[in-house]
C-alpha cells in the first residue's frame, strides 16, 4: 500500500460514515417502540457492530480500494447480485434524505419555531442545489460536521446526566420482546456504515491502520450510544419528546441551548443530505452504465463532472416520499430495511472472499447477526425485496465494465 492515512483521520472518516444526525431522534424512536428496555436494542445492535465492523476492516485490508460494497458482492455473487446490491442503497438515498431533513426540521421547528415541513423542504433544495452546481462537502468540512455531532451528544450526556431518575426505568419492558425487536429495527440507522472501511484500505499507509481505526471507531461509538441511550431514557423517561438532545440541553446548561441546537441540527443535517445525495447520484450513474438502469443515466459519471441526470432521478424520486411523508419512524424504518440489506450482503460476500481463518470466521459471526438485525425490520423488508426486484428487471444489457458499482 501507498496510502498516507493516519488512524486519526481514517477514525475520523469512519466516524462520518456510521454516525449521523440520526442520532438527533433515534433515541425518541426507539424508546416509543420498547419503552426504558430499548437499552437493550442499544446494547444488541453495539454487539452486531463488532463482527461487522472487523468484517468489513479485514475484506477492505486483503481488498485495498475494492470500489464499495456491491463491488465486493459482484465479485462473490456474480452480476445480478452486485446490482440488487447497488440497488438496495440507491433506493434507500430518497427514503434517507427526506428522513434526514425532516429531523432537522423537527429541531428547526422546536428550537426555532419554523415549520418542521417548511425547514425540511429548505434543507433538501439547498442540498439539491449545491449538487446542481458543483458543491460537494469537502473531507475536512465532514470531518467538522462529526466532531460537532460528537460534542452535541457528549455534552447532552454530561451536562444532563445529573437530573437522572432511577424511576424512570419502570416498568422496564412495557410491550415486552416484541417492543425490543421493534427498537432494534429502527436502530439499524444508527449502526449502517461500516461497508466504508472497505473502500478506505488504499488510503491508509499500511494494513494495520486501518483495523486499529476500526477499533478506535468502535470505542468511540459504543461509548457515545450507551451514554445517549441510557441517559436519555434516566433522564426524560421513555416519553420523551422527538427533540430529546435539545431537551438534554436545555435541562443541563439553560434555555440558551435550545436556539444553538435547532442551528446545530441545520448544519448537520444539511451536511449528511449533501453527501448523501451526491454518492446517490454517482452510484445512479454507475448502475447505469452496468445496465442496473437505463443508459441514459450514465451520462456525467466520469469522475470531475455532475451527472445531472442521475441528480434529477434522486430528485424525482425524493418528491413522492416527502409529499407522503406522515410518520418519520416509518421513513427511518424502510432506510434502515434498505442499508441493513446492504450490510448483510457485504458481510456475506465476505465470507466466501476472505480465507479460512479468524476473519472469515468473524465474517460468518456477522453475517449471522447481520441476518438476525435484517429480521427485526420485519414488514419493512418489503422495500428492499420491491428494489430487488426493480433490479433484476432493469438489468438488461451487458454492462461496458465489470463490477465497479461504488457505494
Amino acid at each position: 500500500m501507498n496510502g498516507h492515512m493516519g488512524v486519526w483521520q481514517g477514525t475520523a472518516l469512519l466516524l462520518g460514515a456510521v454516525l449521523g444526525p440520526g442520532m438527533l431522534v433515534l433515541p425518541h424512536l426507539a424508546a416509543a417502540a420498547a419503552g426504558p428496555a430499548s437499552v437493550l436494542a442499544w446494547a444488541g445492535m453495539l454487539a452486531l457492530s463488532v463482527p461487522v465492523a472487523l468484517t468489513f476492516a479485514a475484506l477492505g485490508a486483503r481488498y485495498p480500494g475494492g470500489g464499495g460494497v456491491a463491488a465486493v458482492v459482484g465479485l462473490a455473487f456474480g452480476r445480478h447480485a452486485a446490482a440488487v446490491t447497488g440497488w438496495w442503497f440507491y433506493g434507500a438515498v430518497p427514503i434517507g434524505t427526506v428522513a434526514g431533513a425532516l429531523v432537522g426540521g423537527q429541531y428547526v421547528e422546536a428550537c426555532l419555531g419554523v415549520d418542521a415541513t417548511v425547514a425540511a423542504c429548505l434543507i433538501l433544495a439547498a442540498a439539491f442545489a449545491a449538487n446542481a452546481a458543483g458543491l460537494r462537502t469537502s473531507g475536512g468540512l465532514q470531518i467538522g460536521f462529526v466532531a460537532l455531532l460528537v460534542a452535541l451528544l457528549a455534552t447532552a450526556v454530561i451536562t444532563a446526566a445529573p437530573h437522572a431518575d432511577p424511576a424512570n426505568f419502570t416498568p422496564f419492558a412495557p410491550y415486552g420482546p416484541a417492543g425490543v425487536a421493534g427498537a432494534a429495527g429502527v436502530l439499524m440507522f444508527a449502526f449502517v456504515g461500516w461497508e466504508a472501511a472497505s473502500h478506505l484500505s488504499a488510503e491508509f499507509a499500511d494494513r494495520r491502520g486501518l483495523l486499529r481505526a476500526t477499533v478506535v471507531t468502535l470505542a468511540v461509538i459504543g461509548v457515545l450510544y450507551a451514554g445517549v441511550s441510557v441517559t436519555s431514557v434516566a433522564v426524560l423517561g421513555a416519553d420523551m419528546s422527538a427533540v430529546p438532545l435539545t431537551d438534554m440541553l436545555q435541562l443541563g446548561l439553560g434555555p440558551a441551548a435550545r436556539p444553538v441546537t435547532g442551528v446545530v441540527a441545520v448544519l448537520l443535517t444539511f451536511g449528511a443530505v449533501n453527501t448523501y445525495i451526491a454518492g446517490a447520484a454517482r452510484l445512479g450513474a454507475a448502475l447505469a452504465a452496468d445496465g442496473a438502469l437505463p443508459r441514459w443515466f450514465a451520462r456525467g459519471g466520469a469522475p470531475g463532472r455532475t451527472p445531472y441526470r442521475s441528480l434529477g432521478l434522486v430528485l424525482v424520486l425524493s418528491v413522492p416520499v416527502l409529499v407522503g411523508a406522515v410518520d418519520l419512524d416509518v421513513l427511518m424504518r424502510a432506510t434502515s430495511a434498505c442499508l441493513a440489506a446492504v450490510t448483510s450482503a457485504g458481510v456475506a460476500a465476505a465470507v466466501r472472499m476472505l480465507p479460512r481463518g479468524r476473519h472469515r470466521t468473524v465474517a460468518v459471526v456477522g453475517t449471522v447477526m447481520s441476518l438476525l438485525g435484517l429480521a427485526f425490520c420485519g414488514v419493512y423488508l418489503l422495500v428492499p425485496a420491491v428494489l430487488g426486484a426493480v433490479a433484476l428487471a432493469a438489468l438488461h444489457v451487458k454492462p461496458r465494465r465489470s463490477y465497479k458499482i461504488g457505494l
